[in-house]
């Protein structure tokens, strides 16, 4: 014959010859003894052949599909061979990782010992990049994007939620007191081109003054020119912590205004790799979490 019969039919006829059972088949296979029966039925008219005779209790092959379930038992194996070593090398191989360079560059460096320590850290290749990594191209198995989430054709799981606040030098701090969001009106603003002050001033139904100042595309340029006391900055959660416990920048003002956007950890659902990228969600979510429940607090 020319094409081969149904693969679950010859499962099937494999186990019903090992198990010389309907009944025992249909149990390791996790279906009904009708539907044994029905596929063994359906084999026999395509093969032209009887397959199994009853005596008594028992379900006996004939000779004939003897033969040919010895012959399906051998192929499962090689199946079953090759799916070993496709999940071997998937825990061989490097796990590769998208980073996007604000998380790369900024809340990623000082918890890089804890993940280099745990087994989710182990053969991990980071790829530090603006673009958005393609997984089926790339060779990418799981990225960091930045963004509302919700993209199409992948999972996704929020790591940080972000949350805008000033920050300044202790410098720029003294010279320019600010108890409440109108006294940054008087300040000298730093001003990013993609989270223009005017978020946070709406967000305190204060109108944004003019923009002057230095206009900044990249925003670990924005915090070094902060830090270096050239003005005040509008800051995004997850990227100023080590400035702030160095006492590089301060934050003049508590208050704190969140935004839809984040860091997200985002995989393809069928990657071989699965088992290592939920390892690395699971840990990446608990660094992430203390930070949640800080701000939670301070908001409290």
């Amino acid at each position: 014959m020319s094409r081969l019969p149904p693969f679950f039919a010859l499962r099937a006829l494999e186990a019903a010859a090992r198990h010389r059972s309907y009944s025992r088949a249909a149990a390791e296979l996790a279906v009904t003894h009708g539907a044994v029966s029905h596929h063994m039925r359906r084999l026999e008219a395509e093969l032209g052949a009887r397959l199994f005779e009853r005596r008594g209790n028992l379900m006996l092959p004939t000779p004939e599909a003897e033969r040919l379930a010895g012959e399906v038992r051998r192929g499962l194996d090689v199946l079953r061979e090759g799916v070993a070593a496709f999940g071997e090398a998937a825990e061989r191989d490097p796990l590769v990782v998208s980073l996007c360079v604000q998380f790369a560059s900024r809340w990623l460096p000082p918890r890089l010992p804890g993940l280099l320590a745990d087994p989710a850290g182990a053969n991990l290749e980071m790829r530090v990049e603006d673009r958005v990594a393609d997984f089926l191209t790339d060779g990418v198995d799981v990225a960091v994007r930045y963004g509302a989430g919700g993209w199409s054709g992948v999972e996704s799981e929020q790591l940080l939620g972000e949350v805008l606040f000033p920050v300044c030098s202790p410098t720029v701090a003294a010279r320019h007191p600010v108890r409440r969001s109108q006294d940054l009106l008087g300040a000298p603003l730093l001003h990013h081109a993609h989270r223009p002050w005017a978020l946070w001033f709406e967000a305190f139904d204060l109108a944004a003054p003019p923009q002057t100042g230095m206009l900044f595309e990249d925003s670990l340029m924005l915090y070094e020119a902060a830090a270096q006391g050239l003005g005040v900055a509008l800051a995004r959660s997850g990227l100023v912590e080590g400035d702030l416990e160095s006492g590089r920048l301060v934050r003049p003002l508590s208050s704190e205004v969140a935004t839809d956007q984040g860091f997200h950890l985002v995989w393809r659902a069928d990657s071989r790799k699965l088992a290592r990228i939920e390892a690395l969600r699971d840990w990446l979510a608990a660094e992430a979490a203390p930070g949640v429940a800080e701000r939670a607090t301070r908001a409290a």
